[in-house]
């Protein structure tokens, strides 16, 4: 019979006392799963995670230096007196080995509170650090999008706003069609952006803006006329002045002088020579029998204006002074003549613009010899109180 002992299974525990496998030092094997420890997962993790190791606490060491601090005091009290007793070379032992511990535990501590406040500040400092590149990524996202805005604004705008280029015509129609229908089309483009609510002030601006667009179109052959007197074209050639304005007026404008427009008138020829534009009137009299008091005044209330005054009656004048016209007409910076035609009533049918160079260079020139031959408000005056007098012998038929 043999007395050989049969074999053990691998998971069977010996005595205590035994000693372990090579596989298992401690002499036990493991616990089979679902037992006592929880599964794990092929990479080594438990169930719940990775395996956590607990930081070893620092007491055991720190007791373990003071135990050797303290038999090396009482190794040096032995040596260095020896007479002591043993009672004393254990206390002084004793003393120094808590003494270390407590050492150890106040240079510990503040190093172990400085590596926890500095891990927070790296924490906070790496929190930081994402807020702000969060906050460059959203700040580029909305600049980005605020550029798309802006360029499709601008798409916008041009879309609507700017007309496409109209295709050249190959052969363009006569000057007459091409203006009536720029005319109508520019006023109705005009009327419709400008339009306001009601349907007669629609069109009323519609028949303006054709009508005002007309005379500007007009103006592109340098004429341009209207029926009756034009009081804004006056006003506004006087405001829009840099040179010199030079003016007839005639027997025709005596009324007009005491009118509202002629207030306005004067006003902006004032504002004229506050900007340094001279301005010159030369009044045209019918007959010596308009030389009153009246008409002195008139004179004298425009030099107070700064405005520089002639009178010149008509049938004093040299022969060959009288063939020229004698309309009114007024010329503003010797390049744009303004006249108004009278009918055999003398009443104004008509006003024209008139801009052609070698008509404005004759109004020009029958005006300086008009302004030579006149008389000046002091010649006018003398001129007065003589026929007042009944020295001044004219003939008056």
């Amino acid at each position: 019979m043999s007395t050989a002992q049969s074999p053990q299974p691998d998971n069977a525990t010996g005595p205590p006392g035994t000693v372990g496998t090579p596989e298992h030092p401690d002499g036990r094997a493991p616990a089979p799963p679902g037992r006592d420890t929880p599964p794990r997962t092929p990479d080594g993790t438990g169930a719940d995670g990775p395996d956590r190791h607990p930081e070893p606490t620092p007491w055991p060491r720190r007791l373990l230096v003071g135990l050797v601090v303290g038999l090396l005091a009482w190794g040096v009290a032995a040596l260095l007196g020896p007479e002591d007793g043993a009672a004393r070379q254990l206390g002084a032992a004793a003393l120094c080995a808590v003494a270390a511990v407590v050492v150890q535990h106040l240079v510990l501590v503040p190093d172990r509170a400085a590596e926890e406040r500095a891990r927070r500040a790296e924490s906070l400092l790496a929190e930081t650090a994402d807020s702000v590149r969060g906050g460059l990524l959203r700040y580029d996202e909305l600049r980005h999008g605020l550029n798309r805005h802006t360029e499709d604004m601008k798409q916008l705008v041009e879309t609507r706003l700017v007309p496409p280029a109209r295709p050249a015509e190959p052969e363009p129609p006569s000057p007459a069609v091409v203006r009536i229908d720029s005319v109508s089309d520019l006023a109705t483009n005009f009327a419709e952006v400008l339009a306001p609510g009601l349907p007669i002030l629609s069109t009323f601006v519609r028949l303006e803006m054709q009508r005002v667009i007309g005379h500007m179109t007009d103006l592109t052959t340098l004429t341009a006329e209207c029926p009756g007197e034009n009081h804004d074209w006056m006003l506004t050639l006087t405001r829009a002045a840099e040179k010199s304005i030079s003016a007839t007026s005639t027997s025709v404008d005596r009324q007009f002088w005491n009118s509202e427009p002629a207030s306005r008138y004067l006003h902006a020829q004032k504002e004229a020579i506050e900007h340094g534009v001279p301005v010159r009137r030369l009044f045209l009299l019918e007959s010596a029998r308009e030389l009153d008091d009246r008409l002195l005044r008139l004179c004298e209330e425009q030099e107070v204006l700064h405005i520089e005054v002639r009178v010149a009656v008509l049938p004093e004048l040299p022969p060959h002074l009288l063939r020229g016209t004698t309309n009114d007409f007024i010329v503003y910076d010797e390049a744009v003549s303004f006249e108004i035609d009278q009918d055999l009533r003398d009443v104004n049918i008509r006003t024209r613009l008139i801009a052609r160079q070698d008509h404005v260079h004759d109004r020009m020139k029958r005006f300086r010899e008009l302004w030579e031959a006149g008389m000046s408000l002091r010649e006018l005056e003398v001129r007065v109180d003589d026929e007042e007098d009944g020295t001044w012998m004219v003939d008056r038929g």
